[in-house]
């Protein structure tokens, strides 16, 4: 019966992951199609920021509303940064370089992050790289295997594959359909967007640090995103016809990216992290970089190229490399971290038989 319960327990916790790829698949499909309609980026952004800090707020309301919290300037400015490196940087410069590639090629760097992240972390000196153990080394081949691995992608071309897709006439697939001209432009912005993303990990845990309120933080930095992408966006493009909300796709992809794939599965990735550890919802990355590579050649017949392919499969082994020496080197801090209590405890314990 225990078996039972933990296998149930186990599975919930899979199943929640995997709803949350399912989530960025969608996300993925749907941003290329509205980009190709040509969305102004930075409406996106604050729409979908608004719309998220909503959806969190119930949560800050309900988890943390007895919690005393002093908003001192330290809290403001780690709440502005948050907010300018984790979302309008980050999700900027991402759908810019998504609008000059592809989908697929775009979800390939979301496998890079975690990489960029523990660089960051060394150079914070919240981490050590460790080459003398075998975890580091591990982090280490994991991280020149997802370099290696974007290398190939972007500069190896080799057979294009192609997938019958619905309809080559089709609006979506007409205006989602990709071009070179900008492929370089491209890669430099989804490297920045990798580079933010990055350091936005490195900021969260500095913000958590003076401000331990987690849903209340998230919902105060959705709504600072959302004037400094307003601020953003009118300098750039003061015309009212580009902030105007239109129906169907636009308000779909906001609606859905803010509520879904901000608070939803902020939510669930929260929630299994507690019970299984930080380095268990990435291991399910891979599976909405395959699921976006099929349906973007299905719905808006993009080619397939087998640099791609191969950049593809590298970029995941030096993932669960990295995973594994991540989690490795957990076990053992854990594990020193007992060592270190059991002694405590068989110390006080000599004293009092003193």
């Amino acid at each position: 019966m225990e078996r039972v319960k933990k296998w149930f327990a186990g599975s919930k916790v899979g199943a929640a992951m995997i709803m949350v790829q399912l989530f960025v698949t969608g996300m993925q499909l749907l941003m290329r199609a509205m980009l190709g309609e040509g969305t102004f980026v930075f409406k996106y952004i604050a729409y979908r920021s608004a719309v998220a800090a909503i959806c969190v707020a119930p949560l800050a309301f309900y988890f943390e509303r007895g919690s005393p919290k002093k908003f001192k300037w330290s809290v403001w400015f780690w709440l502005f940064l948050n907010a300018l490196v984790g979302i309008t940087m980050c999700m900027g410069l991402y759908a810019y370089g998504l609008r000059d590639t592809t989908a697929t090629y775009g979800t390939t760097f979301f496998n890079l992050v975690p990489i960029s992240a523990f660089l960051f972390s060394i150079l914070a000196g919240i981490e050590k790289l460790g080459l003398n153990t075998r975890p580091g080394r591990l982090k280490a081949m994991g991280a020149i295997f997802c370099v290696a691995g974007v290398l190939i992608a972007s500069l190896c071309d080799g057979k294009a594959f192609h997938i019958r897709y619905l309809s080559p006439h089709s609006r979506w697939a007409h205006h989602a359909k990709s071009s070179k001209d900008h492929w370089v432009r491209g890669n430099l912005l989804l490297t920045g967007f990798c580079l933010s993303m990055g350091a936005w990990f490195v900021v969260q845990v500095k913000l958590l640090k003076v401000f331990p309120f987690k849903y209340c933080a998230i919902m105060l930095t959705c709504v600072i995103a959302t004037i400094q992408a307003t601020v953003i966006g009118v300098c750039a493009d003061r015309r009212k016809d580009a902030w105007k909300l239109r129906w169907k796709l636009e308000l779909l992809t906001i609606v859905y990216s803010g509520a879904l794939n901000t608070a939803a599965s902020f939510c669930l990735v929260a929630w299994a992290s507690t019970i299984r550890g930080p380095t268990y919802p990435p291991i399910f990355n891979p599976l909405s970089q395959i699921l976006v590579t099929m349906l973007e050649s299905v719905i808006f017949g993009e080619e397939i190229t087998l640099g791609i392919i191969v950049g593809m499969i590298v970029i995941i082994i030096g993932l669960y490399s990295f995973l594994w020496g991540k989690n490795m080197e957990m076990e053992r801090d854990s594990l020193d971290q007992n060592n270190i209590a059991s002694g405590s405890m068989r110390s006080e314990g000599s004293i009092t038989i003193i």
